[in-house]
């Protein structure tokens, strides 16, 4: 959630920033003019409670000197009061509830450094590593491959469950499992996390906490009379575990990790993605998140970022990475980097990993604070990455590694967690 005295005090600062996101200026007239009503409200109330404290005051003295006669007419000005304090009481909650949900609803601002542009063409490549496999044979795409072998099969999971789930059997399901242990192994052992297993069903205020509600609460899926939300991202829990808590500052930066399935509607079409895995509703994904403090947290997405590409570099998969642009942000991003993986069946690559820094954004919602130099309460900075997506990442590895006769070697990283060379 933005801060509200930033737009108060330099609304056309905002203004610009958010309307690199699209943000109609509109809605941030309404905003400034319900903080004004907020702001004026609050002083009639105190003044009038200013004026109720005195009332009573002068009425316990004129008791205390025997004017009881003359009480008769300060008492009726003080059940006046208190009716319009109760009135303006009223008042404010109902604005102060306007207010936080048009907020709720307005993106983060983007980092000054964020490359400006009209849609995900905008976007810029910062680097690629590694090169595209080159195929002596027609390679398969992993739709066709995976259920050739009887490992992979759409069929029988749209009969369980519809459209755009997945089951894998034999080894591709322990390549998956693979995957996950092997990243789990790499950011817990070598990059210094804390691994953390978490509740996949979340309550309302969880979800709100890292800015899926209100606005995704169409992409979610939320369960009935409780009323609770199977989480789309293990962000989501690992950032509102610390909801309305003061950290250590001699704690952070704090680094979490967490493998956790995820789900998410995907509604809508999507062309070639809504064959194979690419786009399922129910997915796996190995999660980092960072608390850091402000100062810390540009040069602490750079980290991320680069914990997020070992996994791809020792799985030895072609990627790069490209920030995204203005128009391109999430949500809660201020600044992200896209990594993405190469795949044969699309001819491009395709997103794996997104690493956001989301500044103070989500630590204003979810009420996360440090004590900063001079010990006062502060928002934390909240990042997060996939680091990384596992069914992503087993597609990758299908199509990048196949062989004419249909099967697919492993990388060297996996072979002591699969326990083969190759599978197929």
């Amino acid at each position: 959630m933005i801060d509200i005295r930033s737009l108060r005090e330099d609304p056309d600062y905002l203004r610009q920033a958010l309307r690199t996101r699209n943000v109609a200026e509109d809605v941030l007239d309404e905003i400034l003019h319900l903080d004004e009503s907020l702001r004026a409200e609050l002083t009639r109330l105190n003044q009038l409670k200013a004026e109720r404290n005195k009332v009573s005051a002068e009425v316990a003295r004129m008791k205390a000197a025997g004017q009881n006669t003359e009480v008769t007419e300060l008492l009726e000005r003080a059940r006046e009061i208190s009716g319009l304090v109760k009135e303006g009481d009223a008042k404010i909650r109902q604005v102060e509830e306007h207010l936080k949900s048009r907020l709720l609803h307005i993106p983060n601002i983007p980092h000054s450094s964020v490359p400006r542009g009209e849609s995900e063409s905008d976007n810029v490549v910062r680097h690629t590593w590694g090169n595209p496999p080159t195929f002596d044979f027609d390679p398969l795409p992993h739709w066709e491959l995976g259920p050739r072998s009887e490992m992979m099969d759409f069929e029988r999971a749209a009969k369980l469950s519809g459209a755009r789930f997945s089951i894998l059997r034999g080894l591709l399901s322990t390549l998956s499992r693979a995957l996950v242990n092997f990243m789990l192994e790499l950011h817990v052992r070598e990059h210094a996390y804390t691994e953390v297993s978490l509740p996949h069903l979340v309550k309302r205020e969880t979800m709100l906490a890292s800015g899926q509600l209100p606005k995704f609460e169409e992409e979610l899926y939320n369960t009935r009379p409780d009323d609770l939300f199977l989480i789309p991202t293990a962000e989501v829990p690992l950032i509102a575990q610390h909801s309305d808590e003061i950290l250590e500052s001699s704690r952070l930066p704090l680094k979490y990790v967490s493998y956790t399935p995820c789900y998410r509607r995907e509604a809508g079409s999507y062309g070639k993605d809504v064959r194979g895995m690419i786009r399922v509703h129910q997915f796996d994904k190995v999660e980092l998140v960072w608390f850091t403090k402000p100062e810390e947290s540009e040069a602490a997405l750079e980290r991320l970022t680069s914990d997020a590409e070992e996994v791809l570099r020792r799985l030895e998969l072609p990627y790069r990475i490209v920030e995204l642009c203005t128009a391109d942000l999430g949500f809660a991003s201020s600044r992200t980097y896209d990594l993405e993986v190469w795949l044969p069946s699309y001819g491009d690559y395709k997103e794996i990993s997104s690493c956001s820094n989301t500044t103070d954004f989500q630590a204003r919602r979810a009420n996360i604070r440090y004590r900063d130099s001079n010990n006062k309460p502060a928002f934390v900075h909240a990042l997060n990455g996939s680091g990384v997506a596992v069914g992503r990442a087993l597609v990758a590895i299908v199509e990048n590694f196949q062989r004419e006769d249909g099967t697919i070697r492993i990388p060297d990283a996996l072979i002591p967690f699969v326990g083969k060379e190759v599978v197929g």
